[in-house]
């Protein structure tokens, strides 16, 4: 259940990866807008942004169908389409009107919230298992052009034909649950904002806090922070309460934790230290994405993330409390940040920086003072014993390589995926490679014939065993590459 969460979780990056698409367009939209309300330049931008906010559904069934079927294939794609269309057509104000021979007046109202996220989701996972099961099999000749992938579409609509019978009976019952969850945490008000800061942090590790901004950030319990904000609807100061407070960390308080992590290093390990950190703390201000900074202490320095969850919670709850509002559609970092500052509802945006300033400090120094005072093994403070064993193992898998094209006529994306393919057991061990935002995402024969020390003889930031069978490899925003030179390796052989 576990392995399937997270790729759930994984799958849910496809069509998120589209969102920064809708803030450009939003945001410069706006931008012109604030100038001159009658811009037809304007108002062609945020319509554009606005088709692809107005149906997150779509792209959330596609998207989760494609991630979630074995080989990603377009036919799983299009059969999340298919499962789409059924579910939201047969549970429509006007389809359960119909089944109920009522009103369309006197319709359950969680029907009218059916073309949602939480439904797009759904779609997308019984396309997937319809692709999984389905997309080899073989009929009898008289059928045979049914055969294949060609079977997925129609499996998929006949599946979702069933789904969407359990959910006329459940979806009333489901939707007032997390309608009233949502409301739970919006009626905590900034506290409810810290309490979502604090565990969206906590969930990193497992991949799971995708579930969890689904509620805040999307339209499964009407709460629909992100899209609200870029279109610029309900109140202001309130909307973007659930994105603003991770602008001051991502922005400003991760990079002063690793700052303070690099003064804290060994003189004679500062060097190596800086290249890690260095380029961790750019990709999380400039760009949000946090994971190669966080994995670097998550696991040698529990206790520092932590302190980091919490202090992400205090920062959403007082963005919160001040009514300090700017949002973003990927993640909380310097491009998203300055494409919000137009949007009409963002509310002091400014005092995000200020507020960031503050935590910059509270992380250096807090992060500075628990390294040094309990000797925390943060990046460059590791031990000799270690640190060799490391050196030694890049000589072992550089001799093992000798009698390969040399390094320098290989792309250096391709001579790490090489090692870090041959850390997991190679052919033997490896059996499916995947990735998200950051990580590599793995499942393996036998976890005791994974060679860590190898795998972070690469210079990637953490390596994380979430299962008897699964591990992930923390590598960066350029994880994509090396998976894809991974898949080359395996297709090679």
């Amino acid at each position: 259940m576990m392995k399937y969460l997270q790729n759930l979780g994984r799958s849910l990056m496809l069509p998120v990866a589209v969102l920064p698409a809708a803030a450009i367009l939003m945001g410069i939209g706006n931008w012109i807008l604030n100038v001159n309300e009658s811009s037809v330049i304007g108002n062609y931008l945020t319509s554009g942004g606005d088709a692809i906010l107005s149906h997150l559904g779509i792209l959330f069934a596609v998207g989760v169908a494609i991630g979630m079927s074995k080989e990603q294939d377009g036919a799983a794609g299009l059969s999340g389409l298919v499962a789409w269309l059924v579910g939201t057509t047969v549970l429509s104000v006007s389809g359960v009107a119909g089944l109920q021979s009522i009103e369309e007046n006197a319709v359950n109202p969680a029907f009218e919230n059916i073309e949602n996220v939480f439904i797009g989701i759904l779609s997308g996972i019984v396309a997937s298992i319809m692709y999984n099961r389905f997309s080899h099999v073989r009929l009898p000749d008289a059928l045979a052009f049914f055969s294949g992938k060609r079977l997925v579409p129609i499996m998929s609509a006949a599946s979702m034909m069933v789904v969407s019978a359990v959910l006329f009976f459940v979806w009333p019952v489901v939707y007032s649950a997390l309608v009233s969850f949502g409301e739970a945490i919006i009626n905590l008000e900034a506290i409810g904002a810290g309490i979502y800061g604090f565990f969206n942090r906590l969930l990193i590790p497992t991949g799971l806090h995708h579930a969890l901004n689904s509620v805040f950030w999307f339209d499964v319990a009407g709460i629909d922070d992100i899209a609200s904000f870029w279109a610029s609807e309900g109140e202001k100061g309130i909307t973007g309460r659930y994105l603003a407070g991770f602008f001051p960390i991502m922005m400003f308080g991760l990079p002063a934790a690793a700052l303070a992590m690099y003064h804290t290093a060994n003189s004679k390990r500062k060097k190596q230290a800086a290249s890690l950190l260095l380029a961790a703390a750019f990709a999380s201000f400039f760009t949000g994405v946090t994971e190669a900074l966080e994995f670097s202490f998550m696991f040698v320095a529990p206790v520092l993330y932590v302190v980091h969850a919490a202090l992400t919670g205090l920062s959403l709850a007082v963005a919160a409390m001040f009514e300090w509002t700017a949002g973003f559609s990927f993640s909380a970092g310097l491009v998203d940040y300055t494409l919000s500052l137009g949007v009409p509802i963002a509310n002091q945006p400014l005092m995000l920086i200020l507020q960031g300033l503050v935590f910059a400090v509270i992380y250096y120094f807090l992060f500075r003072f628990l390294i040094v005072k309990f000797n925390l093994k943060t990046p460059g403070r590791e031990s000799d014993e270690d640190v060799q064993g490391d050196e030694a193992k890049v000589t072992e898998t550089a001799d093992e390589k000798a009698d390969d094209a040399p390094a320098s006529e290989k792309d250096e994306t391709a001579v790490m995926a090489e090692k870090i393919y041959e850390g997991l057991g190679g052919d033997e061990n490896v059996l499916t490679v995947d990735n998200c935002v950051s990580r590599l995402r793995l499942e393996v024969e036998d976890m005791d014939k994974v060679n860590q020390e190898k795998i972070k003889a690469t210079g990637v930031p953490g390596v994380n065993v979430v299962g008897k069978h699964n591990i992930q490899v923390v590598v960066g925003t350029q994880v994509q590459f090396v998976a894809d030179e991974i898949r080359k390796i395996r297709k090679k052989d």
